[in-house]
């Protein structure tokens, strides 16, 4: 289907773009650098997850359990600037990596999950992205999308799956008024902000002359929650339309003005993808969702059933609320042109 900016739209846009950085660059500065280099970090928002083909591939030792796909947007941004280079090219360095938390950025040492093809002995801990990354003085952008994990909001949507299952179940309740060991919703934002406050710091420490680019999460929730069908697997299932507009309103839209909120005291550029992918959601027929719901339609290489959830069911795959091929398309758009207007003044 059409995104709201046609793919025409874009290239001229990235074409001018393109023209405008060569412009202003300064005669014989080409050769200070043969390339920009960018760094992409995140979570499975950034990673790819089930869309695209596995990368490394399947079978290739150096495979880290980590889901970056080349459907991701990281690698349909890649590919728009090796088309139309901005001045320069640019050499991306995707250390992205699926159920990263906002201190896998830079503090923590992760231990993958990845459901594919795992090892027996079980997925070895990654250094942290900005080591990963190698981050350093010639770093020319950094993109970042998490935050999500660090909540966590997929271990919330479960908690709302389950107490949808329940009569007068409610996880607006669970996390408005937690049980003793639980964070209320307002405790986990405000980790969420400190610790996104330490992680760009530690980002602008290991790459000094680096620009800065966030990106936030799409709307994966409808505007309504009525519009769930609760006996569809591929859309909400069990969650009751009341906790979707509290999913929506008071977590996932929070979520995103915090990082916005950081990102900006920092000087650094946040890229809302929310806005353009509203009416897009999970909830959304197949052809119109840019996210699949709780099951939906993935690789073959990717799992049908993952602990309690069995997707295979239903003929298709577990998903858990993540963008399909549709929705990187339109996050690749909105980052392409962030990174480019980034590189006008390198």
């Amino acid at each position: 289907m059409r995104h709201p900016v046609s793919r025409l739209r874009f290239r001229a846009l990235t074409v001018g773009l393109a023209l405008a950085a060569s412009a202003l660059l300064p005669a014989g500065s080409a050769g200070a650098a043969e390339q920009y280099e960018w760094a992409a970090l995140g979570d499975s928002y950034t990673a790819g997850g089930f869309v695209g083909d596995p990368l490394p591939a399947l079978g290739d030792p150096s495979r880290d359990g980590c889901d970056r796909t080349s459907g991701a947007y990281p690698g349909l941004v890649q590919q728009e600037l090796e088309e139309f280079p901005p001045g320069k090219l640019v050499h991306l360095t995707n250390v992205s990596c699926g159920n990263a938390t906002i201190k896998d950025i830079a503090e923590t040492r992760q231990t993958p999950i990845s459901p594919v093809q795992p090892p027996a002995e079980g997925w070895s801990a990654v250094d942290t992205q900005i080591k990963r990354a190698g981050l350093n003085e010639n770093t020319d952008v950094v993109t970042i999308g998490v935050g999500g994990n660090s909540l966590p909001f997929g271990g919330m949507l479960l908690k709302c799956l389950e107490e949808g299952a329940e009569i007068g179940g409610s996880c607006r309740e669970h996390y408005t008024n937690p049980p003793e060991g639980e964070e209320s919703v307002e405790d986990k934002l405000a980790r969420v902000q400190d610790e996104y406050v330490q992680m760009l710091a530690l980002v602008h420490q290991a790459a000094p002359n680096a620009k800065v680019i966030t990106v936030g999460y799409p709307a994966v929730l409808p505007e309504d929650g009525s519009a769930c069908n609760r006996a569809a697997l591929t859309e909400l299932s069990l969650i009751k339309h009341a906790d979707v507009d509290w999913l929506r309103d008071d977590v996932l839209i929070r979520l995103n003005s915090t990082i916005q909120r950081v990102t900006e005291f920092f000087g650094d550029r946040y890229v809302d993808v929310y806005s353009s992918s509203v009416g897009h959601d999970a909830c959304q027929p197949a052809g119109e969702k840019w996210v699949e719901g709780i099951c939906g339609d993935a690789a073959d290489y990717w799992p049908a059933s993952v602990g309690k959830l069995h997707c295979g069911l239903v003929g298709k795959r577990v998903t858990l609320v993540h963008p399909n091929a549709d929705g990187y398309q339109n996050t690749a758009n909105h980052v392409e042109r962030a990174l480019r207007i980034a590189l006008l003044d390198r």
